[in-house]
């Protein structure tokens, strides 16, 4: 496996579904698997993996990125298109090799991302050949949705969650990816959380949690 990460073993002691928490720019692992304390007494055989991006972070070497933001780092569009095709190419390797590891097929995997890593999951996940159960996206964008269009393999139902006081990623963002991901043939549900920056607020997370039990009922 090419990428390091944080695991949060099922409370019952026998996983049957997993979740993929997907972290942000400057973020690693350690930052989202936190989310299975809250979430794990409702989801007692699921297992919590929350993998760290492949390279350290240029604005915060403490952290990881998935690929150089320009406006953030003075790196180039060219080095950020590089960058996320190989990241994408390496979480989607990841994807095959905790499934392997786990025995959990992706009927029964649920990846939730957050900014950076909601980008990553849009990406690769309706690109996969085999539909997970659900992905939920806090506060990200579509990369590449006209491509998308053309490329989608399965059709995981989405979940978006936006605040609509985001100061990193714009707000619009959320209807501009629920736009493309229907036009991929996908389902989507959006939810605003209002006054909420950028971050995970209460009221999302009590959605993801509700969309991840209907998924995996």
């Amino acid at each position: 496996m090419t990428l390091t990460q944080e695991r949060k073993a099922a409370a019952s002691g026998t996983a049957r579904s997993m979740m993929i928490l997907v972290h942000g720019y400057g973020a690693d692992g350690r930052d989202l698997i936190g989310l299975a304390e809250p979430l794990a007494p409702h989801l007692p055989d699921t297992v919590f993996l929350a993998p760290n991006a492949p390279t350290r972070c240029t604005n915060n070497p403490m952290g990881f990125q998935w690929f150089p933001i320009p406006w953030l780092d003075g790196s180039s569009e060219v080095e950020a298109g590089i960058a996320m095709a190989d990241a994408a190419q390496q979480f989607d390797a990841y994807l095959d090799a905790v499934a392997a590891e786990e025995g959990i097929g992706p009927d029964r995997t649920v990846l939730v991302g957050f900014s950076q890593g909601t980008m990553m999951s849009l990406h690769v996940g309706p690109r996969r050949a085999a539909a997970f159960a659900g992905i939920v996206g806090f506060s990200g964008r579509l990369l590449q949705p006209k491509a998308l269009a053309s490329e989608v393999r399965s059709k995981p139902p989405v979940l978006l969650i936006h605040g609509d006081m985001d100061e990193v990623v714009p707000f619009e963002s959320m209807a501009e990816a629920e736009s493309g991901l229907i036009v991929a043939g996908l389902e989507v549900e959006t939810h605003v959380s209002r006054g909420t920056g950028h971050g995970i607020a209460p009221d999302g997370l009590s959605l993801a949690l509700q969309a991840t039990l209907a998924w995996l009922a």
